[in-house]
């Protein structure tokens, strides 16, 4: 059991190198330091991609006890933005995100596991039009330390790919477009 604590403990320290002590963070999305983006098959002919450009969040992270980790997002769904507003208008209506009645979509972390140097899974609850559902994000460490600016950073990179009937998306855009998958990169500054 004590073998087990300890290679627990080590591989927190790995992912959340340089941390002695649990860190507070709100994402700095403020100049382009983090992003929600998101990409489909557009008829298994290509990639449809997109961002949320109105979200916040924060993170907190502990080498020592990186199970203790936690993270929160909130985006507006409104801020979608797929590069054409004809698209965009229609990913906002009820067929898919139903921005009017579900203006909101969030994520709140349940547990966090080590799977690897600089990696782990982020379990947790995500709503997204109206439907709570529980979601694992692969994150990967990218960085840490000081900044220009008197402050000190910490970043990473996270994904997952979501079923769109599993958050009462009806909208079936064929067989190839079931699925949407998330890309999410965010940097935080410690508070």
């Amino acid at each position: 059991m004590l073998k087990k604590t300890f290679a627990a403990l080590a591989l927190g320290s790995m992912i959340f190198a340089g941390q002695a002590a649990a860190a507070d963070y709100v994402i700095d999305r403020e100049g382009q330091h983090a992003f929600v983006n998101f990409k489909i098959s557009h008829m298994g002919f290509s990639w449809l991609y997109g961002t949320f450009k109105d979200f916040e969040g924060s993170f907190s992270f502990d080498a020592e006890q990186p199970e203790a980790s936690q993270v929160e997002v909130t985006l507006k769904t409104a801020s979608l933005d797929s590069n054409h507003a004809e698209r965009d208008k229609h990913l906002r209506s009820d067929d898919f995100l139903n921005v009017a009645k579900h203006p909101t979509a969030t994520f709140k972390s349940t547990s966090v596991k080590s799977t690897g140097e600089g990696t782990a899974d982020i379990t947790g609850d995500l709503t997204l039009n109206g439907v709570t559902k529980p979601v694992v994000i692969a994150a990967k460490f990218i960085g840490e330390g000081d900044d220009p600016w008197g402050g000190y950073r910490a970043g990473f990179e996270g994904t997952t790919t979501l079923k769109l009937k599993d958050f009462d998306i009806k909208m079936d855009l064929g067989p190839a477009s079931q699925t949407v998958d998330l890309i999410i990169s965010v940097e935080g500054v410690r508070k």
